[in-house]
């Protein structure tokens, strides 16, 4: 069975060592790479940003992993909280795909958005991702996918 956590102090290495898996699939790196300032810059990101990343385990294996970033922007009618957030490093272990653990993952985040006042997510997306991504509602443009959270208002 599946379970979910959500980062603390506790996983951050479980998570660091999750996104340099991922990153050195994307990207056809070796994990060491990824050492000194670049997983340094990223501990920090996981402890001090204004995120929230989300680990999949099979029992004491670590799975999967995904991540939304918050950012506030000037307020627009369009986007009146100024709230958005991007989501990025959803990977899931090749031997677990295709098994709704991207998608839970997914759910758990944009949830949390929608609670935190975020009106617009944007992702990056790679061609594997796209469905999942369409399927939940994201659009498609020249620069990214986006999802609008803001409710529609008549006029």
């Amino acid at each position: 069975m599946i379970t979910y956590r959500k980062v603390d102090n506790e996983l951050l290495e479980t998570a660091l060592k999750m996104r340099r898996e991922m990153l050195a699939i994307i990207y056809g790196k070796d994990e060491c790479e990824f050492e000194g300032g670049f997983t340094r810059l990223s501990a920090e990101y996981f402890t001090n940003g204004d995120q929230t990343t989300v680990l999949a385990f099979d029992g004491e294996h670590c799975v999967g992993c995904a991540t939304i970033c918050y950012i506030t922007l000037m307020p627009t009618f369009d986007h009146p909280t100024g709230k958005r957030a991007h989501i990025m490093n959803v990977y899931t272990n090749a031997d677990y795909r295709r098994q709704g653990i991207a998608r839970q993952m997914m759910n758990m985040l944009l949830d949390e958005a929608k609670e935190r006042g975020a009106t617009y997510v944007s992702l990056d997306a790679t061609e594997n991702g796209r469905p999942l991504y369409k399927a939940l509602g994201f659009g498609e443009n020249k620069e990214n996918m986006g999802l609008d959270l803001a409710p529609k208002t008549n006029g």
